[in-house]
């Protein structure tokens, strides 16, 4: 049990950023979803999913919003296509249902082995390639230029205190150590609030928002035959994503059968596809298993306590509202 509870601590460090990250993304200037509320709905996500993976699947993994899906629902979908954020979230809802269909067939399955290793690959360096581009616009090395799209940015104090978080996160990262994001997180706050260039919250806490986002989504508006390929992108996006993770997870920590297959596979791919369908009632993108659980399983996590334990260390942030929005985009943009 010292072992699991252990285990559950390094994994929730491991993703904890998320809380700080994804609303940073997904309210970005053009979207109108509003930090508090999707702060509340990332926690949402990261708690009762994360607790269906360890009491259901009995799997310990960690499941938040996943990086890269929720780049494409804040710039792609709705400041890039204009769709209006309640729309988008019913987009993930709609993807959440086709996915938890899929899940509960062979199809799942037979629909990602049917998909070339190439393109698989491709897609997931297109979603790394989006988000390096938008860590590197909330930074400030790259900014808008009227002639050739993109120029470079000013080198300021944002410029800076990136490098120096990114060589804090990557240096940590190389030794191991679960707190690699966060520190560099922390790192660039602190010199940016001792700087003066980003003023301290009023308060450090506040109760959550479940007012804004939660339930807001607009089911019957995604439902049109135009955003049909925005479903099928998210849907598609999600199940190479989770595949990947539970897959490579498995075979890294030897979570696997006799015959090589990870254990309960089926169980934690329903997990996650409730994980997208959920996170579009609350009010943020897809929700999936995240690869940072593998810091957990080395530390000897391998059963559904260690993401009980992570579930429940997520609950303490819900109320840090104030504190995650005084952290600046460029704190955020190493991670």
């Amino acid at each position: 049990m010292r072992t699991e509870i252990i285990a559950g601590v390094t994994t929730f460090f491991t993703m904890a950023y998320i809380v700080v990250v994804n609303p940073a993304i997904l309210s970005a200037d053009g979207t109108g979803l509003p930090f508090s509320g999707v702060l509340t709905a990332t926690v949402l996500v990261c708690v009762s999913m994360t607790l269906l993976m360890g009491l259901y699947a009995r799997l310990p993994f960690g499941v938040a919003p996943g990086m890269g899906l929720n780049a494409f629902v804040a710039y792609t979908l709705i400041i890039g296509q204009g769709i209006p954020w309640p729309v988008a979230l019913g987009i993930i809802f709609w993807a959440g249902v086709l996915f938890l269909a899929a899940s509960l067939t062979p199809l799942r399955e037979r629909i990602a082995l049917a998909i070339p290793d190439s393109l698989r690959i491709a897609a997931a360096a297109g979603i790394g390639l989006l988000l390096t581009f938008i860590g590197l616009q909330n930074a400030g090395f790259v900014a808008a230029n009227p002639a050739t799209i993109v120029g470079v940015g000013p080198l300021d104090h944002r410029v800076l205190l990136c490098l120096v978080g990114l060589f804090v996160s990557a240096r940590l990262g190389r030794a191991g150590n679960p707190l690699a994001y966060l520190a560099g997180i922390f790192v660039v706050t602190a010199a940016a609030w001792a700087g003066g260039w980003v003023d301290l919250p009023a308060r450090w806490i506040s109760p959550p928002d479940f007012s804004s986002v939660l339930f807001k989504l607009d089911v019957g508006g995604a439902l049109t035959w135009s955003l049909a390929p925005a479903i099928v992108t998210v849907l598609m996006t999600d199940l190479f994503d989770s595949l990947s993770t539970f897959i490579g997870v498995a075979h890294a920590a030897g979570l696997t059968d006799e015959r090589g297959q990870p254990v309960r596979l089926r169980e934690g791919l329903i997990v996650d596809a409730w994980a997208t369908l959920t996170a579009g009632l609350f009010g943020t993108s897809s929700g999936t298993a995240y690869v940072e659980s593998i810091a957990g399983i080395r530390m000897g996590g391998r059963t559904g306590t260690t993401a009980v334990v992570t579930a429940l260390c997520f609950v303490p942030c819900l109320f840090v509202g104030p504190l995650a929005a005084a952290v600046p985009a460029y704190a955020t943009s190493p991670v």
